[in-house]
């Protein structure tokens, strides 16, 4: 599970020098695509880069990167090993994330990177990546409600904690259509602790970037991808102003063009598992927010008119399942319902019963035709792909499960 607090990722790397930078940067959605956008931006300025996200995708090393290259795996687990060794006596033992976190941070820092780009596991203030005491930005993407049991019911609690990762004289850089109320709390963080300054993005209208306009021009990016480049690129031009002040805003612009992130609005080929030719939108949505955003792109883009689409949906324990179906789901959908695996290294996560996203989604009056898969995503993939019969289809409820659709991929085509 995931234990607030900073002394045992402290006791942890006690005895490492981090000599590394940091852009630091939490929120509910869009965390991932920012860390990956200013990475390549990095990247692309000739900065050498680390990144630490979460949850990793596919496998556990795949969460850490250094010049825009997964980890090698023998170098991960050399270094987990280490700081597991580090724990191993202690009477208050680490989480596996805090085990995570510290090997993320000894690898960067025997990579010799420059800057590391650090996601927040969760909330800000005592997640275990806020042992960072000297960030060159910290980043907070759009504030949503996920995690309530521990982050709190309501947007002003949740802020608090994303704020958390403010620091004295350390600018900040923050989505601007989050809810008011989370933006006071920001606003208001920022002053109490001397950050700043802090910038609000996309900023008031009059006041928009011409860049921006000609680099979304001739590119097919949906509104929150837009606003997670522009919050990217401030963190990125932020940071290069203190550590290669020569470099140009065009050379990190650049890095745009290089980032793929799986997971999010992806499309996947599936023939391969389920003989289906048509694309399949793979997307980890899995908070009201994200469900929200997916949602608006598939009536958008995918949906056909009078034609249901076929979903695949896997939801973790906690979650609000009602929630997220009624912003996906309508009623002549087809849905199948699917337990994702374990996950390695985190395990506190579960996945609900297929049965219980089936009933929520009947008491939301879902007509289509649906079935339970149980544990087994290559059924569910499979019953999708026949119930379509060529029709949009759309796997989504949680990166979890994407994860579980990538690693089935990889399997069959390394056959």
């Amino acid at each position: 599970m995931i234990q607030p607090g900073l002394a045992r990722i402290n006791r942890l790397l006690q005895k490492t020098a981090i000599p590394w930078r940091a852009v630091h940067v939490a929120g509910t959605n869009g965390k991932g695509s920012v860390c990956a956008y200013v990475s390549a931006m990095l990247h692309a300025a000739n900065i050498k880069t680390g990144r630490f996200n979460s949850p990793h995708l596919i496998d556990r090393w795949d969460c850490v990167t250094i010049a825009e290259k997964t980890v090698e795996e023998s170098l991960f687990r050399e270094v987990e090993e280490t700081v597991r060794s580090r724990d191993s006596n202690a009477h208050d033992r680490a989480s596996e994330f805090e085990i995570l976190t510290a090997t993320a941070f000894e690898v960067l820092a025997r990579a010799k990177v420059d800057v590391g780009v650090i996601e927040v596991g969760l909330g800000g203030e005592e997640d275990a990546t806020n042992i960072i005491k000297d960030p060159l930005v910290t980043v907070i993407t759009k504030i949503g409600k996920d995690h309530q049991s521990i982050l709190g019911d309501t947007m002003e609690a949740i802020a608090r904690h994303k704020a958390g990762i403010f620091k004295h004289g350390v600018p900040c850089v923050v989505d601007s259509t989050s809810q008011e109320a989370a933006l006071q709390v920001l606003r208001r963080t920022a002053q109490e602790v001397g950050a700043g300054p802090l910038l609000q993005i996309p900023p008031d209208r009059g006041h928009e970037n011409p860049t921006f306009e000609a680099l979304f021009r001739h590119r097919d990016t949906e509104p929150h991808q837009q606003i997670n480049i522009q919050l990217a690129y401030h963190a990125a031009w932020l940071a290069v102003q203190q550590t290669a002040p020569t470099v140009q805003a065009s050379t990190l612009l650049a890095g745009v063009d290089q980032v793929c992130w799986p997971g999010r609005l992806q499309t996947v080929d599936l023939a391969i598992l389920a003989g289906r030719e048509e694309p399949v939108i793979l997307d980890g949505a899995h908070n009201p927010q994200s469900a929200e955003v997916l949602a608006s792109y598939v009536n958008k883009r995918v949906r056909l008119r009078h034609r249901p689409v076929t979903w695949i949906v896997g939801v973790s324990a906690g979650k609000n399942i009602r929630e997220l179906l009624s912003f996906l789901v309508q009623r002549h959908d087809n849905i199948v319902a699917v337990k994702f695996g374990p996950v390695d290294g985190m395990p506190w996560v579960s996945s609900v019963d297929a049965a219980s996203v089936l009933e929520e989604a009947r008491k939301l009056g879902v007509v289509g035709s649906m079935q339970n898969a149980g544990p087994n995503v290559i059924d569910a993939i499979k019953w999708a792909a026949r119930t379509a019969d060529g029709d949009p289809m759309v796997i989504a409820g949680s990166l979890y499960l994407v994860s579980d659709v990538l690693r089935l991929l990889r399997q069959r085509m390394a056959e």
